[in-house]
């Protein structure tokens, strides 16, 4: 049976027709004449009976369906684009992973590691993009996700890696800091909470046997990388794991006055849909982090 698709050229006509919003544009883009971007942009209106695009006296306009259908299309476009670039750089051979990453663990954890599995497999390429919260594979094209959290995601397997050691950071020069306080001289400073630990200062006091009054109190940062930047800027003391944060440490940019640390409840996972977990390249890749995770975990049991 036929498929009901409309041509390439048209979808990429009105791609660029709808991010620019101006057919002169798009057909600057892709090299066409303006009438030879309408003249898709109509075949392409004709084909699905929808208008995409409302006239204006200064342009064109995305008609509320031409506005979904963009959506839909660009993302579908971009998969067809990097999997073409995938089969051109590796000449068919070798695969391409998808990751959806936590950007911070990604950027200091992974990425200084990752030129060992590439070593191990040289025809494998890895991909990455940041993702800090759940979300349905079937909407994407991710092929796995190392997400920190808790491991019930529908549909998926969930890996363990490693469980996550905060140590409360600030700068040297925030008012109130000292190279040695204890857990209530902390708990007077500003507080810095990351918002997919809501409780972790809670946690972390209540490992020490005690609460602290303002504990889920102070700005929300999404990031690691923010709480960093936010404390090296003296806007209060932030919990993080040393080896996120051990090039600020190193530099003096950031110091631990107390060095205990409260071990998370949850931890980080690599998470597999069901229906890729028998992909061989999946399954190396998985190999491989498991027991870099469980090498780091034994060495770095102590704070850094």
């Amino acid at each position: 049976m036929r498929r009901k698709i409309p041509s390439t050229a048209a979808l990429l006509a009105f791609d660029a027709s709808a991010r620019h919003e101006s057919f002169t544009l798009a057909a600057d883009e892709l090299a066409l004449t303006q009438s030879a971007v309408c003249r898709q942009i109509a075949s392409l209106e004709d084909f699905l009976g929808v208008s995409l695009f409302r006239r204006t006296r200064r342009g064109v306009r995305l008609t509320e369906a031409g506005e979904s259908y963009s959506r839909q299309i660009a993302a579908r476009l971009d998969a067809v684009e990097r999997d073409t670039l995938s089969v051109m750089s590796h000449h068919g051979r070798g695969a391409t992973l998808e990751l959806a990453v936590v950007p911070t663990f990604a950027t200091r954890w992974l990425l200084p590691r990752l030129p060992d599995f590439l070593a191990q497999h040289p025809e494998s390429t890895v991909n990455m993009s940041t993702r800090t919260r759940p979300f349905l594979f079937d909407e994407t094209e991710f092929d796995a996700a190392i997400y920190f959290g808790d491991a019930g995601w529908p549909g998926t397997e969930a890996h363990f890696l490693m469980h996550e050691n905060t140590v409360p950071v600030c700068s040297p020069k925030l008012p109130g800091a000292k190279p040695v306080m204890t857990a209530a001289e902390i708990a007077a400073l500003p507080l810095l909470q990351q918002t997919t630990r809501p409780y972790g200062w809670r946690q972390w006091f209540e490992s020490l046997g005690m609460r602290a009054e303002n504990d889920m109190g102070g700005p929300r940062l999404e990031l690691f990388s923010m709480l960093a930047q936010a404390a090296i800027h003296r806007l209060g003391v932030a919990l993080i794991p040393p080896f996120l944060i051990r090039q600020e440490l190193d530099a003096g940019e950031l110091i631990m006055p107390c060095p205990h640390s409260a071990q998370s409840q949850r931890a980080y996972y690599l998470i597999v849909p069901e229906r890729k977990a028998e992909r061989v390249a999946l399954g190396e890749f998985r190999q491989w982090l498991q027991a870099e995770t469980a090498r780091y975990s034994q060495r770095d049991r102590a704070p850094d």
